[in-house]
């Protein structure tokens, strides 16, 4: 048996599986400013044949593998240009490809393209994806958290429990990951998606699972508040208290001397 420490984030994961009882792996992405810099990760792996991000991040969250890519391993720039690897350009805000597949207009195609969150482009010339738990990323930007709705409004608590603020979130239909990680990433907020057709159908994402993409450091003011939500009586996982019974008795073990 090791004696090192475990690292924090090790910690962070231990604590979040603990409270949320996760089936999916935490994965944790950095961009990268050059690509011998994402070639240096330990133990990267580089995709033999072209993908979409969102298998790259599957292949993180599902398979536990560390996942480095350039724009030349995408399938298009769609994926790249979420992720600030392929520039936002005419071609791209036409969204001409999408006509009568996603849309009915092309001003209904454009219109998407046009609401897509996205890092700017120019800047980073790699991505990597690996576990969290691994520390293989130096500095990862953010975490993604798969997570059924229950256990994700537990985390939405425990984000409020203290310094609340009011999330309000977008849904921009295909190319959800423009609202998680696109958003995340180009904003440095948690972002909440319903991953779309393309992330389940090619990145296996099963039906009951949302995602959250957040930073490390707001993934673990979400342990905090979990915490001591759990401390209340308030954890996953929420048991029924059924739906023909007076809550009274239930309530006032939560409210029990308030007014």
């Amino acid at each position: 048996m090791s004696d090192t420490a475990p690292t924090e984030a090790q910690r962070l994961v231990t604590e979040v599986n603990a409270l949320l009882r996760l089936k999916t792996t935490i994965a944790a992405m950095q961009m990268f400013e050059t690509v011998e810099e994402m070639e240096a990760i330990p133990r990267i792996r580089r995709p033999k044949a072209k993908h979409t991000t969102d298998q790259i991040v599957s292949m993180a969250s599902r398979l536990g593998w560390t996942v480095g890519i350039t724009q030349a391993d995408l399938v298009g720039a769609q994926c790249g240009a979420v992720i600030g690897l392929a520039p936002r350009d005419e071609e791209f805000l036409r969204g001409e490809r999408y006509v009568n597949v996603w849309h009915g207009t092309q001003e209904d195609a454009a219109a998407r393209q046009q609401a897509l969150s996205c890092v700017p482009f120019g800047r980073y010339q790699a991505m990597a994806v690996s576990p969290l738990e691994s520390g293989r990323l130096p500095a990862p930007a953010i975490c993604l958290v798969y997570a059924t709705p229950g256990q994700m409004i537990i985390l939405i608590n425990g984000l409020q429990y203290r310094n609340y603020r009011k999330f309000e979130w977008s849904v921009v239909g295909e190319t959800a990951c423009a609202d998680s990680w696109g958003r995340a990433l180009a904003t440095g907020q948690p972002s909440l998606s319903l991953p779309c057709f393309a992330e389940r159908r090619y990145g296996g994402v099963p039906d009951e699972e949302m995602l959250m993409a957040l930073s490390p450091a707001d993934l673990r003011v979400a342990v905090e508040g979990m915490k001591a939500l759990a401390k209340n009586g308030l954890r996953y996982p929420i048991p029924p208290y059924g739906i023909q019974n007076d809550p009274s008795a239930g309530m006032g073990a939560s409210y029990a001397g308030k007014r």
